[in-house]
């Protein structure tokens, strides 16, 4: 990974990342001394989501007028600002809830289009050959922030304070800010001309979707697995430690923990066994999906504490390894000017999915038991597995069209 663009990106993001992960930690910690309010506290990442999502929802519009990168620097130079102003009302006053959560909604609507942006950008800015690499870097850097990030910032908040925290976020966000400066795009224009009708703009992302036979297919997997993927997620965790393994909420952390050492492993592997991947692709797309399906139903029936913890930490290997596989598939068969609003549906269809899922999990486990959550979920994957199967075609011949055209070159 010799291009400096690609560096500029992947360490910008992290910065911007790891920045998002302590403002959120730090303004927790204010906000609950002040109001001593769970209620108040869930709104949080609530309004956060709302943001995400409306801000995903509507990016086509953005991407058909404006440079992925002029969009990317507009997103960090904004939230910059924004969080200064946010950052310097909270250390003057004990915070408004109104204003504050304002805040936290245009922060996140002014990131809701940086992802999508920035992972349509990286096939410009490295090579077809580096392109598992590149998402492999992409994924290992988010996970050991997710990993780390959290932890580091509860150390700050507990060492430093709250305010302390948030100053440290913007000095991560102004070096985010400089480094998306640094990028030089090759395809430095817009995707469309904007002149388009906002609806038919709008559709953009849909139509390229629907139209593709592997972008449909891949996208029938990722609602699929939107879906089941809900069970690992705190509430659900918390639970089964409570009621199957009959464990101290410790363990709720620990069975976190291990699962995202296990995304990062799996990340790890990818980056190092490229060459490798990008020949089996689709043999390790589809193996990768079997092995999530069973691990979850075996986690599910399992009642022995250090079994789930080794269980959680091979279905992160796993999901890693599947979601770079079709990140992969994604980059190199779409053109530059329909990714970002393929990843700005694809981000809306995810986030409005994985949040009625939420719900529909929460009272299921409530209603028949965790463990019937675990065993629907891991039903799920596997019809994901099954149709993957049923559909090899659409990816054989995706990578046969790919390596001809290398030959060609």
């Amino acid at each position: 990974m010799k291009s400096v663009s690609f560096r500029s990106l992947w360490i910008g993001q992290a910065f911007a990342n790891l920045g998002d992960v302590f403002y959120i930690v730090g303004m927790i910690s204010m906000m609950y001394s002040v109001s001593q309010s769970a209620f108040f506290l869930a709104l949080l990442p609530f309004i956060n989501t709302v943001g995400r999502f409306a801000s995903g929802y509507l990016s086509p519009l953005l991407f058909d007028k404006y440079r992925l990168k002029s969009l990317l620097c507009f997103s960090q130079i904004s939230k910059t600002v924004v969080f200064f102003g946010l950052a310097l009302w909270l250390t003057w006053t004990d915070g408004v809830f109104s204003f504050v959560l304002f805040g936290v909604f245009l922060l996140a609507f002014l990131d809701g289009w940086a992802d999508p942006a920035s992972r349509a950008m990286l096939p410009r800015l490295v090579g077809k050959e580096e392109i598992v690499r590149a998402n492999s870097l992409f994924s290992v850097v988010s996970q050991v922030i997710q990993l780390g990030g959290w932890a580091l910032g509860g150390v700050l908040v507990a060492w430093l304070g709250g305010r302390s925290v948030l100053w440290i976020t913007f000095l991560l966000f102004v070096v985010a800010s400089g480094l998306m400066l640094l990028i030089r795009d090759r395809t430095n224009v817009a995707v469309g001309t904007g002149e388009a009708p906002a609806a038919s703009v709008l559709k953009r992302g849909w139509q390229a979707i629907w139209q593709t036979p592997v972008f449909r297919s891949i996208h029938i997997v990722l609602f699929l697995e939107s879906m089941a993927n809900v069970v690992w997620i705190a509430a659900i965790i918390y639970v089964f430690v409570s009621e199957v393994l009959d464990k101290s909420e410790a363990w709720w952390g620990y069975i976190n923990t291990t699962f995202f050492i296990g995304l990062l492993l799996g990340g790890l592997l990818t980056a190092v066994y490229a060459r490798l991947m990008e020949r089996h692709l689709f043999r390790l797309l589809l193996w990768s999906a079997i092995a999530v399906s069973i691990f979850t139903v075996v986690f599910g029936l399992n009642r022995a504490a250090i079994m789930a913890l080794v269980l959680s930490v091979l279905f992160g290997i796993c999901e890693q390894i599947k979601s770079i596989a079709m990140e992969t598939y994604l980059q190199k068969k779409a053109e530059p000017e329909d990714l970002p609003n393929i990843y700005g549906a694809q981000g809306a269809l995810t986030s409005l999915t994985f949040g009625i899922a939420s719900l529909t999990m929460g009272a299921l486990a409530e209603a028949f038991g965790v463990q019937s959550v675990f065993l629907l979920a891991g039903g799920l994957l596997a019809a994901s597995a099954g149709y993957l199967f049923f559909m090899r075609g659409r990816f054989l011949v995706t990578l046969k069209s790919e390596h001809k055209e290398e030959k060609t070159v």
